[in-house]
C-alpha cells in the first residue's frame, strides 16, 4: 500500500554518514535546534563542549540546543553514524561554526566563530558530484 501522507517532512532532518578514520561529519558548531546521532557501526570520537569522548558501535548521543559537538570516524575502520535532527522554524540562526582548540587540532574547526557555512568552509574545494559505476565504490 503506497503511502498518503505528506512526504516530506519539514521538522525532521536524517542523514546516514560513512566515515573513514579522521574524517568528520562537518564543522565543530551549535544549533538552534536539537540533534542526536547513533553509531551503527565502528568506532566514531565525538567533541562536545571542548572534550573528546570516544564512541562506538550502538553508543547514542544526544545533543540540546546549542552544544558545541562534532563527530569524528575513530579506529582503524569506517565507522556508521545515523543522524536526526529537529528542523523546526526559530527565530535567528540555524546555529554556528564556533572556534574550539579541540577540533581544530582535528581538523574539524573553524578559526573565527560565523553562522556561515560558505565562510566555514571556504578552505575546503567544492564537493563533485560523479556518476556511480559498477566497482567504484569501496567494499
Amino acid at each position: 500500500m503506497p503511502f498518503e501522507g505528506a512526504k516530506d517532512f519539514p521538522q525532521l532532518g536524517i542523514s546516514l554518514f560513512v566515515l573513514g578514520p579522521g574524517e568528520p561529519i562537518g564543522l565543530y558548531h551549535w544549533e538552534a535546534n536539537q540533534e542526536d546521532f547513533l553509531v551503527l557501526s565502528g568506532e566514531a570520537l565525538l567533541l562536545v563542549e571542548g572534550e573528546e569522548r570516544p564512541l562506538r558501535q550502538w553508543d547514542f548521543v544526544h545533543c540540546p540546543v546549542g552544544t558545541k559537538h562534532i563527530i569524528l570516524g575513530a579506529g582503524a575502520e569506517r565507522c556508521v553514524v545515523l543522524a536526526v535532527g529537529a528542523r523546526e522554524d526559530q527565530e535567528g540562526p540555524w546555529g554556528g561554526y564556533s572556534v574550539g582548540e579541540l577540533a581544530l587540532r582535528h581538523g574539524a574547526g573553524v578559526e573565527e566563530e560565523t553562522s556561515d557555512a560558505e565562510q566555514a568552509y571556504a578552505r575546503f574545494p567544492d564537493s563533485v558530484s560523479v556518476p556511480y559505476r559498477d566497482g567504484w565504490l569501496p567494499d
